[in-house]
């Protein structure tokens, strides 16, 4: 708890491990709070809570307590699913998927992601699950970075249609992107244009300075 105090005033890094995917990865009492980071950004709770709890907010929490199926793309430590548990009280099930090994063992440790009861945590690359499941889902959240890089599949056509085809009418894609300069904000006005009118995305810029949000619902 002295740790956990001392962090109001300075931040203090109780655990440190390199990781093949992920390159660096610390656990971190910052403000009171655990974290989870890597060499340049912050993976989990912090300000990436922030982030996506206001996109969570833009489609409605009322709303989402309705849905049956969550399915999120980069799990990291968890934090949007502890939001969706604990703040947006939603009972459906939640499928995680990480490709990071090491994270997952992390997320389980110190953050105790595997004691939440309605979680099935998948260790997969998320291109090759939204390949394979056959399961389509009411809200789909997309958080997936390498430090401070986003995987260039992510962008392309071929994975965009294969997620929207996973998305139940009247779904929701909750997309979270990193913009560090032109070529970011030219790639996601690109992205953007691969939705036809059976869709309605919004885009939030400047969310905690350098993230930029899409909310897509699915119309038909």
């Amino acid at each position: 708890m002295f740790k956990k105090y001392l962090s109001y005033l300075l931040p203090i890094k109780i655990y440190q491990k390199p990781s093949q995917i992920s390159k660096n990865l610390e656990v971190t009492w910052n403000n009171g709070q655990l974290v989870l980071d890597s060499e340049n950004t912050n993976y989990s709770y912090g300000s990436l809570q922030r982030i996506l709890r206001k996109g969570l907010k833009y489609i409605g929490y009322k709303r989402i307590q309705g849905f049956e199926n969550v399915l999120v793309l980069g799990v990291a430590a968890g934090s949007v699913i502890k939001t969706l548990v604990d703040e947006v009280k939603f009972k459906g099930k939640i499928t995680g998927v990480e490709i990071d090994e090491e994270v997952v063992k992390l997320a389980n440790t110190y953050f105790k992601l595997n004691e939440i009861p309605n979680l099935e945590l998948v260790v997969e690359d998320a291109f090759e699950f939204v390949l394979k499941t056959k399961k389509t889902y009411d809200l789909i959240i997309i958080d997936i970075f390498q430090d401070t890089k986003m995987p260039s599949f992510l962008f392309e056509e071929h994975f965009i249609n294969k997620v929207n085809s996973k998305l139940k009418v009247n779904g929701f894609i909750l997309f979270n992107t990193m913009v560090l300069g032109f070529k970011d904000r030219r790639r996601n006005a690109t992205y953007k244009s691969h939705f036809n009118e059976n869709y309605s995305v919004r885009m939030y810029p400047k969310i905690e300075v350098h993230n930029e949000l899409f909310t897509i619902k699915k119309l038909a």
